[in-house]
């Protein structure tokens, strides 16, 4: 069988990006909307959307700056968020990391979720792809992807600049992250990391500028690894 063209490759890229947008138009609607809610023109919730492209550490770090928390702990708010990029990052190196600097400054600033698990599932199964076809993949991807965030992040902020104040949406940002966490509690590990967040944060509650969310993050991520490893001991025990 033949090798796939660059052209090709780039269209199975866009193919299987393009599911995802049923999942990301109302998300980034919603931040668009939540964001003008906070006081953002729908210019600056563009702006916003495109600087981050993340949404979970979007959400965050724009509930910090409506409670007036300073710019830095919204910004290692985010990074802490995104932790999980570095982890992809790592992923994707063997595979782009021989690409040219401007090549993989560009790929850098369009790793999210779903560029990340596509890539690295399609690399897994095309061994024999160069370095040209692994990046057409990769950007055909976030071809379908990114534009519908943007695009969606000014529609849904046109609509919350149209409601009117006795209509807030103060709820939206908690709610938004219940249904991101939820889904995701699928193992103990999932679990134990949800539960001590959710004690420290509360005892970490009278921290100033929500830096408690930061201390229970962190305690969160470290009961997940201690809870990941003592199941991987207890399973090498067991099947010796």
């Amino acid at each position: 069988m033949p090798s796939p063209t660059t052209k090709s490759v780039f269209w199975h890229g866009v193919r299987d990006g393009a599911p995802f947008i049923l999942v990301l138009i109302p998300f980034s609607a919603l931040f668009g909307v939540v964001a003008t809610e906070a006081g953002l023109s729908v210019f600056e919730a563009l702006t916003f959307s495109m600087m981050v492209l993340a949404g979970a550490a979007q959400f965050a770090a724009l509930q910090l700056l409506v409670e007036d928390a300073p710019t830095l702990i919204a910004i290692v708010t985010a990074l802490a968020v995104n932790l999980r990029m570095a982890m992809y990052s790592a992923a994707l190196t063997p595979h782009l990391g021989a690409a040219p600097l401007w090549q993989r400054a560009v790929a850098a600033y369009f790793v999210v979720d779903q560029t990340y698990a596509c890539s690295v599932a399609e690399y897994e199964k095309n061994r024999d792809w160069d370095m040209t076809r692994k990046l057409a993949y990769f950007f055909g991807v976030a071809a379908p992807v990114v534009p519908f965030w943007w695009g969606s992040t000014v529609v849904g902020a046109w609509l919350g600049a149209a409601i009117p104040d006795s209509l807030a949406l103060d709820f939206a940002v908690p709610i938004t992250f219940l249904a991101i966490i939820t889904p995701m509690l699928r193992t103990p590990a999932h679990v134990a990391a949800a539960i001590v967040a959710v004690v420290m944060s509360l005892i970490f509650a009278f921290l100033p500028y929500s830096m408690g969310i930061l201390v229970a993050g962190f305690a969160g991520m470290v009961t997940g690894a201690q809870v990941e490893l003592l199941l991987a001991r207890r399973q090498e025990v067991s099947e010796r």
